[in-house]
């Protein structure tokens, strides 16, 4: 595993500075190991208290009584690792439990919390995982006021109080809220105002998943190039933990029954890797798709976005982007809104294109069935498929119409591509070229990379600049050979595939 020390490190500051904040991410995204380590760190100088609020039922939230019941069975399960656990404090939480009548309320609750925190040599730190199994409930949104108002009495008044508090989960404790009130006036004035803004990066950087493949390459000598290595498997997943632990935990384990080790631990090896993970229902994936399901609006946002090259401005205020990264399915860049990782988006890609074929498309029918052309000693002949899409797209289709690029060229292309390389190859969309005019598909098989420029038809000036781009982008691949695949409305145009030098580039241009 990558060493979360430098995050640890990050995360005390706010700490030390007495805040109360949460860490909203993803799934699988690391938090539950990063709190594991941030607990390991602060026992020496603080008292600190870790739950886990899947701990607590559903019905522990239908009531204050059964939720302090619950919370303090939760407490004295607990008491084992918490260094400083009184007996009077002890004693009381016991009397909770067990408490009949009269109903105990949170109140309560919080006098003795507080007694806690007066009487304790050192500062406690309340740390609650999975605090998104309190959705949908008022209990938990009257445990964070009180959490809320001893936070306000402790800065204002100089009373006893927990000296940081730390709620960690998929779901930000705003949007709980806004699921059980609907009048404005309960969700602008969340019980959570008081939490500081969280913005420590918790992926996973090229430098620490070097380190984690040093450890790994002084244990195995496989011979690798650690930092090439970390470079690409960073950018196949843009450091989203899980992925980039799954990408190595299958390199180890699976690549290594096809490839060596030391072939297992190359580019080829990643490929092979991507391959399985693409392949495989693994529960972040499920948790993805179920997301997508679940909200339309959320699904047709994103594939508005892969599908039709949508360039959304990222905007903090707009609930579907806002949902969309919380998901962990987005990212801001440069203030667009773009799909987290290259996996995530070749996994959509594969859905939406996915529904396409569950629709008898021909696209996906034709390059299924005459695929064996276009493999030769083990390569791709792109040229080939990019002859036989055009002669489809003719036959079933006919001339090109206006509204035609705005999405079809993208998606019936990779319809016809995808069969022919699914199995054996991987590909990808370049993601600043990802737009109404020009994109860049990438693919890989079998070790082998090929550049495929989609992109619209304005005339020889245009297109020559679009010549040069992909020369110089071959360049930065190390390729000599590039594809483009031209729609041309013009209505006296030569279709078909030529071949151009370009300086010492070849390219094979189609056009539609």
């Amino acid at each position: 595993m990558v060493d979360p020390s430098d995050k640890v490190e990050q995360i005390k500051e706010f700490v030390d500075a007495g805040e109360y904040f949460t860490i909203n991410r993803a799934r699988q995204y690391g938090k539950t190991t990063t709190l594991t380590a941030l607990k390991e760190r602060l026992k020496s100088e603080y008292i600190v208290i870790s739950l886990d609020f899947q701990g607590i039922s559903k019905s522990g939230f239908d009531s204050e009584q059964e939720f302090v019941q619950e919370f303090c069975r939760l407490l004295i399960k607990k008491k084992k690792s918490i260094s400083y656990l009184p007996d009077e404090i002890e004693n009381k939480l016991n009397e909770y439990v067990n408490q009949k009548k009269p109903r105990i309320k949170l109140s309560e609750l919080f006098v003795t919390l507080t007694e806690w925190c007066e009487i304790s040599p050192r500062g406690i730190i309340l740390i609650i995982d999975e605090v998104d199994s309190a959705t949908n409930n008022q209990v938990f949104l009257d445990f964070l006021a009180q959490l809320r108002d001893g936070y306000i009495a402790r800065d204002t008044d100089d009373m006893p109080a927990f000296k940081s508090v730390i709620l960690a989960g998929v779901t930000d404790v705003k949007h709980l809220k806004a699921r059980i009130r609907d009048d404005e006036d309960a969700k602008e004035n969340s019980p959570w105002n008081i939490a500081a803004e969280f913005t420590i990066d918790m992926s996973l950087s090229e430098c620490g998943i070097k380190g984690m493949l040093d450890e790994y390459e002084s244990d195995h000598h496989t011979g690798m190039d650690t930092e090439e290595m970390a470079k690409l498997i960073h950018d196949y997943t843009n450091g989203y933990p899980f992925l980039v632990s799954r990408i190595c935990e299958l390199i180890d384990i699976s690549v290594t029954k096809i490839l060596t080790l030391s072939e297992a631990w190359t580019k080829d090896g990643v490929d092979e890797a991507i391959k399985l993970i693409l392949a495989e229902n693994n529960t972040l994936f499920e948790s993805l798709t179920k997301n997508l399901n679940n909200m339309p609006e959320l699904k047709a946002s994103i594939r508005s976005i892969l599908m039709e090259g949508t360039r959304l401005t990222w905007n903090p205020d707009q609930k579907d982007i806002v949902l969309m990264q919380m998901y962990g399915l987005v990212r801001n860049d440069h203030n667009t809104v773009r799909i987290a990782n290259r996996i995530f988006e070749t996994r959509l890609y594969n859905l939406f294109l996915s529904d396409e074929e569950l629709k008898n498309n021909v696209f996906s029918r034709e390059g299924e069935l005459i695929k064996n052309q276009f493999i030769e000693d083990g390569k791709l002949n792109m040229r080939r498929i990019l002859e036989k899409f055009i002669e489809t797209y003719n036959s079933v289709c006919g001339p090109l119409v206006d509204r035609f690029i705005e999405k079809d060229g993208r998606e019936l292309f990779l319809l016809y591509l995808k069969p022919i390389i699914n199995g054996t190859g991987n590909y990808y969309i370049e993601a600043q070229t990802r737009n109404q005019t020009r994109t860049d598909i990438i693919v890989d098989y079998l070790g082998r990379q090929y550049i495929i420029e989609l992109k619209i038809w304005r005339g020889e000036r245009y297109n020559a600049e679009g010549e040069k781009q992909i020369s110089e982008y071959l360049d930065y691949f190390n390729l000599n050979t590039g594809y483009m695949l031209s729609f041309n409305f013009n209505k006296k145009k030569d279709q078909g595939v030529r071949m151009v030098q370009i300086g010492d580039k070849t390219l094979f241009e189609g056009t539609l």
